[in-house]
């Protein structure tokens, strides 16, 4: 993962298949730090200061998708309406899949009506082994695989 942090806020999470060793800034150990305790199952909501770069629109749909706690779902039309947009999942979808810090701003935890895992920037096997991953550290989590 490659994260970019401007004037002290995340602008951006990246997902990297590099395996190469690297060593952490002192100025990024608390970000590292949550998401290192996030992966092991010991985090379930970040603190960090957040400065995503996006349109209104899509900030709202960020902030909405902030709130979606740590091993729930919810889908895009259900986004949507919380937005007041009756025919809106595209919408949502479109937004969701810039959100340039995913995990943080867990684009992840919404699917499909169906409860289809459609879509994801970081590709399907991604968001289906995070949804697996909070699954295993949260006992109510809505989707079961």
């Amino acid at each position: 993962m490659a994260l970019t942090v401007s004037n002290g806020f995340i602008s951006s999470l990246r997902f990297c298949d590099s395996q190469e060793p690297f060593v952490v800034p002192e100025t990024l150990a608390e970000m590292t730090d949550q998401l290192q305790r996030y992966f092991n199952g010991q985090l379930k909501e970040f603190n960090l200061p957040l400065k995503p770069a996006g349109t209104a629109f899509q900030l709202k749909v960020w902030n909405l998708l902030a709130e979606i706690p740590y091993g729930k779902t919810t889908t895009y039309g259900a986004v949507a309406e919380k937005l007041g947009l009756k025919n809106g999942a595209r919408a949502v979808g479109l937004a969701n899949s810039l959100n340039p810090v995913p995990i943080i701003i867990p684009c992840h935890r919404v699917i499909g009506q169906k409860g289809a895992l459609t879509g994801y920037a970081g590709g399907i096997w991604r968001k289906e082994w995070l949804l697996r991953m909070e699954s295993m550290f949260s006992p109510e989590g809505l989707f079961k695989l």
